[in-house]
């Protein structure tokens, strides 16, 4: 038995630990750790709570507009305010741009290097140890759209822009809709952009996932984790009406009917996460949330999100498969593969919500501010499920969480030892050279994991210690 630890984990977004323990070229357990510590939630207390859709934001750059919309979905309940058509319908257009960037940069970006090299220079080099099967000319074909990709992804952010004023972080999103204007010149710079990005989509993105699941055909047997996926759907067009994504969950990897979710259920322990503990799990409306770095028995920042007390990953395979679009399995293939085809449908509802756009309808409904509320906003975003929880008092924020799906899939253990989604996903992966564990960042990668999401606490005069990197 070996133990191994990668410190850190690079081509994510922010820092990560993973330690392995491999046994006959095999990993047998596995311990998931996020070092970084920041300070959202508190920062967002005794502000106007319309601050909230614009500061929550900033917890990451590469998916801010999933914070707006729960952010703004959590004021709206709180002020009984609800989006116009064109609000429903311009907030769809700007999410839908964000995943065209974030799932584009995620494949070419962070996944392709495990499976294909690049060329023989930085940042391509020096090269992990690995089983690299990719043919030469397809290698070479699959790094011209590398290129491709990161040029549409930044055009991706063009059409964020085009309805959010900027990007990242847009600042159009509102309780009651959006305050941008639909008119003929935005739709069509839109359209023209979307056009070229679903060209990519379909000609490359979609057959290059397809290209390295040929090559690589057991990762359709490796990372299938609990099976138990949830999402808390996306993309609205009214208030009273399904969302395109519908939320839902199933347990297991079962063929079962998708339950309906309670989200009074949900709630966060701490157990094995650098916070003071406390008596039991908690809903995020009665969570606290005080660090303890020296903790026994803790070794992560990131808490242990749960429904019904059990362990739920969420993502585009989850979304695929409550919604009757993908079943062909859980693994990191499916993944993958789930996450392309997300683009296609999303791109195609996009040309939808363009179409339905009323330039001489307003973007936006006015609201009264209340001194007393609250709200939950609950949406599903690249990674899986987001919730923004709001409680207001006396015009202020009194009482801020936030449970992003990282939190969700790079969980801890909890009270009960269980490892988290991605933690239990690795066990049996196979390890070929404990000089590199690429396979363990394979499975990895397949979540895109975001831990500049996943941790969003500081505690503000106290040194929180030093790691080296």
């Amino acid at each position: 038995m070996v133990r191994k630890k990668i410190l850190p984990l690079t081509r994510i977004h922010e820092p990560l630990e993973v330690e392995v323990e491999v046994n006959n070229g095999q990993v047998t357990d596995a311990w998931i750790s996020s070092t970084l510590f920041r300070g959202f939630e508190l920062m967002l207390e005794n502000r106007d709570p319309r601050d909230t859709a614009i500061y929550s934001q900033r917890i990451c750059g590469i998916c801010s507009t999933a914070h707006a919309i729960a952010g703004t979905l959590a004021l709206e309940e709180a002020y009984k305010v609800d989006p116009t058509p064109n609000g429903f319908l311009i907030r769809n257009l700007i999410v839908g741009a964000d995943f065209l960037q974030n799932h584009l940069r995620q494949f070419y970006l962070l996944a392709l290097p495990d499976y294909a090299r690049g060329p023989d220079t930085a940042p391509f080099r020096p090269l992990l140890k690995g089983d690299y099967r990719i043919p030469g000319k397809l290698e070479k074909s699959m790094y011209e759209n590398f290129w491709k990709a990161t040029e549409l992804s930044a055009k991706a952010h063009q059409m964020v822009a085009i309805w959010g004023a900027k990007a990242p972080h847009q600042q159009t999103i509102i309780p009651g809709g959006v305050t941008e204007k639909p008119d003929a010149e935005k739709i069509n710079m839109f359209t023209s952009i979307l056009r070229d990005i679903e060209k990519f989509v379909l000609e490359k993105y979609i057959p290059d996932v397809q290209t390295i699941a040929e090559y690589y055909p057991e990762y359709y047997e490796i990372g299938k984790g609990y099976g138990n996926l949830m999402s808390f759907g996306m993309f609205s067009l009214a208030k009273n009406k399904p969302r395109h994504f519908k939320p839902g969950y199933i347990e297991n990897f079962s063929n079962q009917e998708v339950k309906e979710i309670d989200y009074q259920l949900i709630k966060e322990e701490v157990a094995k996460s650098w916070y003071k503990e406390s008596t039991e799990a908690r809903h995020p409306y009665e969570e606290k949330t005080i660090p303890d770095k020296g903790k026994a028995g803790a070794y992560s920042w990131i808490k242990t999100p749960q429904y019904q007390s059990k362990p739920f990953e969420g993502g585009p395979l989850a979304r695929l498969w409550l919604n009757g679009i993908y079943h062909r399995g859980i693994s990191v293939n499916d993944r993958n593969i789930a996450r392309a085809l997300e683009l296609r449908e999303i791109i195609k509802e996009m040309y939808i919500w363009l179409q339905e756009i009323h330039l001489s309808q307003p973007s936006f409904n006015k609201y009264e501010l209340k001194s007393q509320g609250q709200g939950a906003g609950l949406v599903d975003s690249m990674r899986g499920q987001l919730g923004h929880w709001v409680k207001i008092e006396d015009g202020r924020t009194a009482h801020y969480q936030v449970i992003t799906p990282s939190a969700w899939n790079f969980a801890p253990r909890d009270s009960q030892n269980r490892r988290g989604p991605v933690e239990e996903a690795l066990i049996g992966t196979p390890v070929e050279s404990l000089e590199s564990l690429i396979e363990v960042g394979r499975v990895i990668r397949c979540f895109d994991p975001c831990f500049s999401c996943s941790v969003h606490i500081v505690e503000g005069e106290r040194s929180l210690g030093k790691y080296l990197v």
